[in-house]
């Protein structure tokens, strides 16, 4: 086995879990988006794709709030919803195939399954990219853009890029990564075990009859 290939191999599958752990915290915590307004300097507001939340500096609280019907949600954050929850199944499943494609793992189970599986794998990591990154930069351009409305009175409160949004584009670049790391590692060839019947026909022990 070429080492080469088993690096990219174990290189792709700690790439596709760390960022599978990155998509369930952006998806989990609640600073997609941030606001703070100079007439409460003490107190600050996180929008994110489950509640909505209310820090206090000066006691250290927080206060969150579930939202109530999805509907009454912007679009910006009900698509967020949806394509994130989309990666973390894809993830699962991409780990799923990835790992028993490993050739670590069951050594002697067909070569061309494995590299299937491996295939299966990196390509829906590269989907979960896709999934997790057109929502964060989705949330991020529509935050950009009511941020430099003009329209809007300077005095107005403008909602700032989270927390969420770094552990979104941090995820959705890990997941490429392992992607490529798979589907690399099946561009190789494969190194036969052993000779083969023409090799051990060449190599077989001459008899010399006297």
């Amino acid at each position: 086995m070429d080492p080469r290939i088993r690096a990219l191999e174990l290189l792709g599958v700690a790439l596709c879990a760390c960022a599978w752990i990155f998509t369930l915290a952006a998806a989990l915590r609640s600073a997609w988006l941030t606001l703070s307004t100079e007439l409460l300097p003490t107190e600050s507001y996180e929008l994110g794709l489950w509640e909505t939340c209310v820090v206090q500096d000066v006691q250290g609280a927080l206060l969150c709030q579930r939202h109530g019907s999805p509907l009454a949600l912007p679009r910006d954050i009900k698509l967020a919803r949806v394509l994130v929850c989309a990666a973390l199944c894809a993830g699962l499943l991409a780990l799923a195939l990835a790992i028993p494609g490993l050739h670590a793992v069951n050594a002697r189970a067909d070569a061309r399954a494995k590299k299937v599986m491996k295939m299966c794998g990196g390509a829906l990591s590269v989907a979960c990219a896709v999934l997790v990154l057109v929502p964060a930069s989705y949330v991020a351009h529509v935050a950009a853009r009511r941020f430099f409305d003009d329209s809007v009175p300077d005095v107005a409160p403008r909602w700032e890029f989270g927390d969420a949004l770094f552990c979104g584009w941090t995820a959705g670049a890990l997941h490429l990564m392992a992607g490529a790391a798979l589907l690399a590692s099946c561009a190789f060839p494969q190194n036969r075990h052993g000779p083969g019947p023409r090799d051990r026909l060449q190599h077989r022990p001459r008899t010399e009859y006297v």
